[in-house]
């Protein structure tokens, strides 16, 4: 079952909304014509499940500068 496979995978990418995209950009690449869809999918979020695509990195928040209230020259 894909939900299975949904689980799986959101073990190395936590955040549902970039698994989504992941899988999306992997299916394009590795789509062949002569497949269905369906099947490609759940080979990629096996494969992400597996660590074969890499780990999506959550990006570090930045501090902001402090504000310079007045400046001099």
């Amino acid at each position: 079952m894909r939900s299975e496979h949904v689980y799986r995978a959101l073990t190395r990418i936590p955040n549902r909304f970039r698994l989504c995209q992941a899988t999306a950009r992997v299916t394009r690449v590795t789509h062949m014509p002569q497949t269905r869809t369906e099947d490609t999918v759940n080979n990629v979020l096996g494969d992400i499940s597996k660590g074969k695509h890499g780990n999506v990195f959550e990006p570090v928040a930045i501090k902001p500068t402090p504000a310079l209230d007045i400046i001099t020259f």
